[in-house]
Formats: structure tokens, C-alpha cells, sequence
């Protein structure tokens, strides 16, 4: 009998500390796991450059998983995402520029809200012969690591004067000194650069609608006088990297798009450091990249693209300043080199008003 009552007293003891545990003190119970939510399908129109970001794996993954989001996303230009394309069916809009959001509430457009994702400085590509040439003419200056446009007008008015490459030394680089962009009636990058454009010919200050018709037909005629004009940022990229130096000796895009080039394309990092330059305009225009949402399940986009995981995806792997407060981007993570820390030149754009008059100017 003896050698039952030991053991007997343990059995009583568990049994009171658990009674104990159950009556008042810490629960031993686990909370039920939180379910995951119902799963939605969220269409939406998006601008070129975000494409890879968004068919990365793991961002779909993490928007399918934690948020219940699965994307369903066509490239679209920003601005004719906002003017001209049918948006019945859609649930978000995605463009690269705050200023799409106004044009499409200006059109009539009914958002249930818009949130700034990202921000992404407008910036110059070039290779290294062009940007040498420049340095030698007092137009490009490299600080650090960085090469800076320290001149923009000059250049502008180098274009307007129609000098030709071959007048700054490039003898093996075809007809005249030209910056190449994006069509800016269909995409953001062209747009914000019709922007930075009326600026600098108002003398580097903000455009106004007291302003605006003194500079408006100099901006027309830049434009004018390109010709064919790419409509994604994406397209007018991949092209530039592709045809080389004699076919875009200077193109206008996105400070991500080497950074995401780079890390997709990682046996090219050696020559995309010898030969690629980013240059950073003084100044420069802030492209934010703003989801508006059209529907609940728009909300819950942005709800998603806000997780700190994809924060840090957008950085690391695709170039993408966040656009949240408090989010801080390391270039020192990044395998391109000359990204600045920090963008302190910034012009705002012109407003929404005068933008959008620069718009018809242009389509007409």
C-alpha cells in the first residue's frame, strides 16, 4: 500500500496546480489561431515599372497568405490608366505619380481611398562615354560615388540649340544631343519629366497658372521634336539596356530600374558597373506611386502592400523607396553602386491644374 502513496501525492499535486491554473492564475490555455481571410482576386491597373515587383514569388505569396490577396494585375501607363482606359471591373489603380490621382478625380473618378506605397526619385541613364563628355562640358559632376546633373538647364538648352553629339566630342554617336523619355500623355515618367521641363524654363521655379502659358509652347515643342516615344518606363528600359549606346545615349526613368536590373540579371553586374551611369538631376521631381483604391478589395491592397516584409522585398530586390513614414532604405544593401542615401534636390511638380493642362497641350 505504502508504495502507492507516493505517487498518489504527486497526482494530487498536478491535479491542484492545474485546478489553480484553470481558477485564476496564468491560462494555459492557447488563443485559437487567427484564420486566415477568405481569399480575394483584387484587379487592378499598374504601371510597368512595379511589374517584377509584383510578379516577385514571395510578395505574392505574402499578400495571398497574410491578407488574402490574390493579384490580378495589367501594365498599364499612368496617366492613360487615369484618362482613358475603361476602369469598370477594377478594384485599384496604381500609378507612379500622386498628380494620376487628381486626374482621375478631376474626370469624374469615385476613390475610396489612396495611399502613397513608394517613392522613386526621376533620374537620367546614360553610359559612360556620354557622362564623361558631359563632365568634361561642366554639366555632370560626380560627388562621391554619385554623378550628379549639376547643370540641367545647360543641358536643356544644349538640346534646344540643337547641338549635336558630335559637338561635344562623341564623333561615333549619330545626329543631336537628346534626352529620351516616355510618351507623356500615356505614362507618369514622361509626364513628371513635361513637369521638371516647365520648371527649368520658368526659370527653376514651381510652374503656376499665372506662368504656365509663357512656358507652355517651349514644352510642346521639346516634345514635338522627339518623335516616337515609348509608352512604358519598362519598354523605354529594357531598350535602352538592349540597343546600347548609339540607339539611347541619355534616356529618362526610375532610380529602381538598375537597381531591379541588376539583381534579375546578376552576370551583367560587372558590366553595368563599368558602363551604365544613373544621373540624378539638380533637381530632381519625386515620382510617389500612390494605390488608389476603387473597391473594398483595393483596400485591402493597400492594406497589404504596407507589410514590413514587403517593404523590405521593395527595397532589397527592386529599388523602391518606401513611401511609409518611419521606413528607412540602406543603399549599403544594395549591389549597385552610386545610389545616394538620401534625395535633397527635390522640385514639386506643378499642381494638378496646370499638369493637366500641359496634358492637352500635348495631345493636341
Amino acid at each position: 500500500m505504502k508504495k502507492f502513496i507516493g505517487p498518489l501525492i504527486l497526482l494530487l499535486v498536478a491535479a491542484g496546480f492545474g485546478l489553480f491554473k484553470w481558477l485564476g492564475g496564468e491560462s494555459v490555455v492557447q488563443p485559437p489561431a487567427q484564420e486566415p481571410k477568405k481569399q480575394v482576386t483584387v484587379s487592378a491597373f499598374v504601371g510597368g515599372e512595379k511589374m517584377e515587383f509584383l510578379n516577385n514569388p514571395e510578395v505574392r505569396r505574402i499578400l495571398r497568405e497574410r491578407y488574402g490577396v490574390v493579384l490580378d494585375a495589367a501594365k498599364a501607363g499612368s496617366i492613360e490608366m487615369v484618362t482613358t482606359l475603361p476602369t469598370s471591373g477594377k478594384d485599384a489603380l496604381w500609378p507612379s505619380n500622386q498628380i494620376a490621382a487628381e486626374f482621375f478625380r478631376n474626370g469624374g473618378g469615385q476613390i475610396l481611398a489612396d495611399e502613397n506605397i513608394f517613392n522613386s526619385p526621376i533620374v537620367l541613364y546614360s553610359y559612360d562615354i556620354v557622362t564623361d563628355a558631359l563632365i568634361d562640358r561642366g554639366i555632370v559632376e560626380k560627388r562621391g560615388p554619385s554623378y550628379y546633373i549639376v547643370d540641367l538647364p545647360k543641358l536643356i538648352q544644349m538640346i534646344e540649340a540643337g547641338e549635336s553629339w558630335s559637338d561635344i566630342g562623341l564623333n561615333q554617336l549619330y545626329g543631336k544631343i537628346n534626352i529620351q523619355s516616355t510618351d507623356p500623355t500615356r505614362s507618369n515618367s514622361g509626364n513628371i519629366f513635361a513637369g521638371l521641363l516647365a520648371n527649368m524654363f520658368n526659370n527653376g521655379t514651381v510652374v503656376t497658372s499665372d506662368t504656365l502659358e509663357s512656358v507652355l509652347p517651349k514644352v510642346v515643342h521639346y516634345f514635338r521634336m522627339r518623335g516616337y516615344m515609348e509608352r512604358s518606363s519598362s519598354d523605354i528600359f529594357k531598350n535602352f539596356i538592349t540597343t546600347g549606346v548609339g540607339a539611347k545615349p541619355i534616356i529618362l526613368g526610375y532610380e529602381n530600374q538598375l537597381v531591379e536590373f541588376a539583381l534579375e540579371n546578376e552576370d551583367f553586374i560587372d558590366y553595368l558597373r563599368e558602363k551604365i551611369r544613373i544621373l540624378y538631376p539638380i533637381p530632381t521631381i519625386w515620382s510617389s506611386h500612390p494605390v488608389i483604391a476603387l473597391t473594398s478589395k483595393g483596400k485591402r491592397l493597400i492594406e497589404g502592400l504596407k507589410d514590413d516584409e514587403i517593404q523590405r522585398i521593395a527595397w532589397e530586390q527592386h529599388g523602391f523607396r518606401s513611401g511609409l513614414i518611419g521606413v528607412q532604405n540602406d543603399p549599403g544593401v544594395l549591389k549597385v553602386a552610386g545610389i545616394p542615401k538620401e534625395i535633397t534636390a527635390v522640385i514639386p511638380m506643378p499642381d494638378a491644374a496646370v499638369m493637366e493642362r500641359i496634358f492637352e497641350a500635348l495631345q493636341e
